[in-house]
């Protein structure tokens, strides 16, 4: 990617990844979504971490995708207390308590790439309740909301700076991983549609 391009596409993604949250917030606070509140504080948690690592990585131009995955958590991990659902379960207090090892681990091996690493493996484990919720009741999340986000995801690939592993494994990652819940949330329509085609 050009070098005076790419800082223009990490902001566009960023924008558009926070704007993705505001779909959120809205369509939780209308109680159309129903937020799990472990995964929205466990992901609060994580983003925080992987923010502080990823910019200590390498990463600039990409950051700002990561800064939104921080500010959009935290406001709906707060609105989750009166409009979420769930409980936590020993699944939810083991990321939790890796979430909180994993700065014990940057801390001793004064690495923010191993940091980095063991924060995005804790993200997607903190995520398994959302993907799970997604593939069973996918009417309790905001389909627009995870659509935006995955195409925020394509477009900060573009704004990847160096193809180095820390720096663009963070974004690669939330490209699947956004576009595993996306797909998911599109599944009923799409099982219509083929039904439809096989009736006629």
């Amino acid at each position: 990617m050009l070098p005076q391009i790419s800082p223009v596409l990490g902001i566009v993604a960023g924008c558009i990844s926070f704007s993705a949250y505001v779909l959120y917030m809205i369509s939780t606070v209308k109680g159309r979504t129903k937020p799990s509140r472990s995964t929205w504080w466990i992901l609060t948690l994580v983003g925080i971490m992987i923010a502080s690592s990823y910019y200590a990585s390498g990463a600039r131009d990409t950051i700002w995708v990561a800064l939104s995955y921080v500010l959009g958590p935290l406001i709906i991990s707060i609105l989750s207390l009166k409009y979420g659902e769930g409980k936590w379960e020993r699944l939810d207090k083991w990321c939790l308590a890796s979430a909180i090892i994993s700065a014990s681990v940057w801390a001793i091996f004064r690495s923010a790439q191993i940091a980095l690493v063991t924060n995005i493996v804790m993200d997607f484990l903190g995520l398994i309740p959302t993907i799970k919720k997604s593939y069973l009741r996918p009417e309790g999340e905001d389909r627009a909301a995870w659509t935006l986000e995955s195409f925020s995801g394509a477009l900060n690939i573009f704004a990847i700076e160096k193809w180095t592993f820390s720096i663009a494994f963070y974004p690669l990652y939330l490209l699947i991983v956004n576009g595993i819940v996306t797909l998911f949330l599109y599944m009923p329509i799409i099982r219509r549609k083929f039904a439809k085609k096989q009736s006629i």
